[in-house]
């Protein structure tokens, strides 16, 4: 019989746990509960790490956590210090007892592991210190606490060959310190003149807000709180990634309706654990990430990594920001899963360390992902699909004001890009092959290229079953009914606008055939002397941008269409002007059907359930006509639009 567990600020922990009698911390009734139950926790702060220690049984026997309706429930991985004594001018200093931390102290943990790069001159630790809720910056030395100098750009990836600029620069010049021996730690922090004894001065001190400390804690919904300040640790594919708020290799849950921010690394983790490997480039430099992740997946395997046992999770209707590494990770265990209505904003844009899984959403193994209407920008990176997104979709989200909107990584297809908004200077890089791009609007540049040193895997349809692997030939997409504008900023020797790098390449798989055949008798060498075909037409390039060369029916003009987005009050809008002679492209309504499947995998263009897939909705659902128009919007029309896009 289902239960119903009440906590409350005012309630203890040696009750019965009701409405009347409540307990006193979250992490009580998550010992008490079991399938079917509700835990239902009432307004205030709860400074603890809550682990589950059990989960449902399925979808209808779930165990539910949630906050009281209508009340403001805090879960904090922080814990207010009051004790800091004056150093000089306006630096204070905490010390602290090395018990008080317990088996965790954040400020001995050194961020560390595969694909973290920088710094390299001075450590940076788990640790942080809020003021008022304000995260401030780890400072190398205690002289740079008292002469605090005003950061102003971060690390990029090399390939970008320039640096990000700080979305916030004033706030560095707040900044801390940490020392510690075998029996305290000190912490100094610059407060420019506040008291820390007088304001809400915090650190945090737990990993965690939320998160199970054992694997397999299936179905369970965690709804309507607040959770922030966690001590979080760098979340690779080949390590334990760890989340502020997180399901540890589990199936089933739903996230939904939560405000998670302030994570040092990771704000949401659906991803692997420990046992498949944990850092082990960095700790024996044996063997490349590279190869360590291949191993990850089959190792995977090898524990009963599936769609019986693993993923399956619904993340929606949460906002997520200020996180240093991701909003929401995940390698292998995030299969399966849907995203969508999630506000991400502010992901890695301190800058205070850099790595190769820096993202809004960074996802590795993604098969049959659902990334659908997230307003995600003013991130490092908008989204991240890094290996075996087989079956992917990412549609009707808005991307903007990120230094990177989107990033595809070797992966074979099929995965599907549709009626997106890409409005930030750099669109994406698709280092991958086996797409479809249809009808979005892409404002900025991109790059396309190759993987021949890297061969991935992938999948039987809908599975995690491993049919192969391959290198990465670029090409073999779909490229439909987009809007392509010319102009942005060039970050890349390889950036581009539009189609025309695939300028001489086959048109169908037919062609290809033909072109490996008419080489001869051979093996593999033949296929690595052909080009990749490509399938593109309908699209519309402006402002510059240009075209295939064997593309039948598109639009070209120099004309400038204005693209603006601006938000007002929880509302963002964007406006557009259009030509009339761009909405009368010859264009049609895809299907599954009409798509056939990547060379590679041969699997097809299809829903998750393996039914297929008619394109004809638009980004806000609207049903499209029989000769569609270009980009997103299908009630576009000539000169002025403006539509809202988004509505908190």
């Amino acid at each position: 019989m289902m239960r119903e567990y009440h906590v409350s600020m005012q309630g203890c922990d040696r009750a019965e746990g009701t409405k009347e009698n409540p307990f006193r911390t979250i992490s009580k009734a998550a010992e008490a509960a079991r399938p079917g139950d509700h835990v239902i926790v009432h307004e205030g702060e709860y400074r603890e790490w809550v682990r589950p220690q059990h989960g449902g049984t399925s979808t209808v026997s779930r165990i539910v956590y949630e906050a009281a309706p209508g009340e403001h429930v805090v879960i904090k991985g922080s814990e207010q210090i009051r004790n800091w004594e004056p150093v000089e001018g306006t630096v204070w200093k905490t010390v602290l007892p090395n018990s008080f931390f317990g088996d965790y102290n954040p400020y001995k943990e050194v961020l560390s592991g595969d694909w973290l790069l920088y710094p390299v001159a001075y450590p940076v630790h788990s640790g942080e210190v809020y003021l008022n809720g304000k995260s401030f910056y780890e400072a190398e030395s205690l002289e740079a606490v008292k002469n605090p100098v005003m950061r102003t750009e971060g690390e990029n990836p090399p390939w970008t060959k320039h640096k990000e600029p700080l979305l916030h620069p004033e706030d560095s010049l707040f900044q801390w310190y940490t020392c510690s021996d075998d029996e305290v730690t000190e912490i100094y922090a610059n407060f420019h003149g506040k008291n820390p004894n007088e304001e809400l001065t915090e650190i945090n001190v737990r990993k965690y807000c939320f998160y199970p400390d054992k694997t397999g804690r299936n179905y369970i919904t965690v709804r309507g709180f607040e959770m922030a300040q966690a001590a979080t640790t760098w979340a690779p594919p080949t390590a334990d990634q760890p989340g502020l708020l997180g399901c540890n290799w589990s199936k089933g849950w739903i996230i939904e309706n939560n405000r998670i921010h302030d994570s040092k690394c990771s704000g949401i983790s659906i991803g692997k654990e420990a046992s498949t490997g944990h850092n082990l480039c960095t700790e024996t430099h044996r063997k490349p990430g590279y190869q360590y992740q291949m191993e990850a997946v089959f190792r995977a395997k090898q524990i009963g990594w599936s769609k019986e046992t693993i993923g399956s999770h619904v993340i929606r209707n949460n906002v997520i920001y200020d996180c240093g590494q991701n909003g929401i990770v995940g390698h292998m265990g995030c299969i399966f899963s849907e995203i969508h209505d999630n506000h991400i904003y502010n992901i890695g844009v301190k800058h205070e360390y850099f790595g190769h899984e820096i993202a809004g959403i960074k996802l590795h193994a993604a098969i049959d992902v659902q990334i659908i209407h997230n307003n995600i920008h003013n991130c490092t990176l908008g989204t991240w699909l890094d290996w075996q997104a087989q079956g992917t979709r990412v549609s009707r989200n808005l991307y903007y004001a990120n230094d990177r909107d989107l990033m595809i990584e070797v992966t074979h297809g099929p995965y599907i890009f549709d009626n997106n908004i890409f409005a930030s200077d750099y669109n994406f890089d698709n280092i991958a092959q086996g797409g479809l791009y249809l009808n979005n609007l892409c404002c900025g540049t991109m790059r396309r290229e190759p993987v021949l040193d890297r061969s991935t895997p992938y999948h039987f349809p809908h599975t995690t079953d491993v049919a192969g692997t391959a290198l990465v030939y670029s090409g073999d997409d779909r490229i439909y009914q987009n809007i392509f504008l010319g102009g942005a900023p060039a970050y890349t020797e390889q950036s581009l606008t539009g189609t025309h790098d695939y300028n001489g390449r086959p048109t169908s798989l037919e062609e290809y055939i033909q072109k490996v055949v008419s080489l001869g008798n051979g093996d593999h060498d033949q296929f690595d002397m052909v080009q990749q075909p490509v399938y593109i037409n309908g699209n519309a390039y402006l402002k510059g941008a240009d075209a295939f060369d064997r593309e039948k029916d598109n639009y070209i003009s120099g004309m400038d269409p204005k693209i603006t987005i601006v938000t007002k009050e929880g509302k963002t809008y964007l406006s557009m002007y259009v030509e009339k002679e761009m909405l009368e492209i010859p264009t049609e309504i895809y299907s599954t059907e009409k798509l056939g499947s990547p060379r590679i995998t041969e699997a097809l263009y299809e829903n998750p359930d393996e039914t297929p897939i008619t394109f004809d909705k638009d980004y806000f659902n609207n049903r499209r006509g029989e000769r569609p128009v270009p980009g997103p919007f299908e009630k576009l029309v000539p000169g002025e639009n403006t539509f809202l896009v988004w509505e908190e």
